[in-house]
């Protein structure tokens, strides 16, 4: 009972603010569902090196942008819809975070330099050299050597099957934590079928279903009209007149979306 009447709040919020976005109804829908991207944020940073609290704190941004593009008025359970946004903006973060290593060039010449020197040494003294034989013959500290080296090995590309981290029952592979491209398309898909049926619940009865028939069915015009009970013209008229409306109800949800 508690559990429903959380969602039966959450949801009441939801609409309030779908009707009058304030940043005080905002936050108290972003409390509500604070236990949800902490769940995300901990499952993520079993998979990274990234501390849990940096996660927590990019997943609520997350969730406030799932909180400005969700429709309370589509029958989509919230949470669902916001999982994609909290993770994803997770992901994003740890994406962006990885950058290219820069190698100083004296490391570079180093590790040319060493190679030589290892071969050489591998011919005198019948084996692979240790890395403090290597350091002696290039005059450099043992430390320094292995800097160089292990910097020049972290600069090579790594398989999208190397082994990340590990959880109770299986091992997580580079390429299970880069970001879904599938994923995010079918997201960006989601938004724009919410946003359609948003602004088509605005239409007039007969202007909807015409746009439904004719444009969603892709039904004969003939045959929309024997569904709602007009003539093809009507019908026509109808289609017309409901692309306007909706290009103007959704021209400002793009323009939004182009501007974040």
């Amino acid at each position: 009972m508690a559990t429903q009447s959380v969602r039966f709040r959450g949801m009441e919020l939801l609409i309030a603010y779908s009707r009058n976005p304030t940043v005080e109804v905002r936050n108290q829908i972003v409390r509500l569902n604070i236990g949800l991207v902490r769940k995300i944020a901990y499952r993520v940073s079993q998979q990274c090196t990234e501390p849990y609290e940096d996660l927590q704190q990019i997943g609520y941004l997350g969730l406030i942008r799932a909180i400005e593009r969700f429709d309370p008025h589509q029958g989509c359970a919230f949470s669902s819809f916001a999982v994609p946004y909290i993770r994803g903006e997770m992901l994003h973060f740890l994406r962006d975070k990885g950058s290219t290593v820069k190698i100083p060039r004296r490391w570079q010449e180093l590790q040319r330099e060493g190679q030589k020197e290892s071969k050489k040494l591998e011919a005198i003294l019948g084996r692979l050299p240790k890395d403090a034989e290597i350091a002696q013959a290039l005059k450099v500290s043992l430390r320094e050597w292995q800097e160089s080296k292990l910097a020049i090995q972290n600069r090579l590309p790594l398989s999208l099957d190397a082994t990340v981290g590990q959880t109770v029952d299986s091992v997580l592979t580079l390429g299970e934590m880069l970001p879904d491209a599938y994923h995010e398309a079918w997201q960006n898909r989601e938004e724009e079928r919410q946003q359609l049926h948003g602004a088509m619940s605005h239409l007039e009865e007969k202007t909807r279903s015409a746009i439904e028939y004719v444009c969603l069915r892709q039904l004969p015009r003939e045959e929309a009209a024997k569904h709602i009970g007009v003539s093809p013209m009507t019908v026509s008229r109808h289609v017309k007149r409901g692309i306007n409306e909706l290009v103007c109800l959704l021209q400002p949800q793009v323009s939004g979306r182009l501007a974040s």
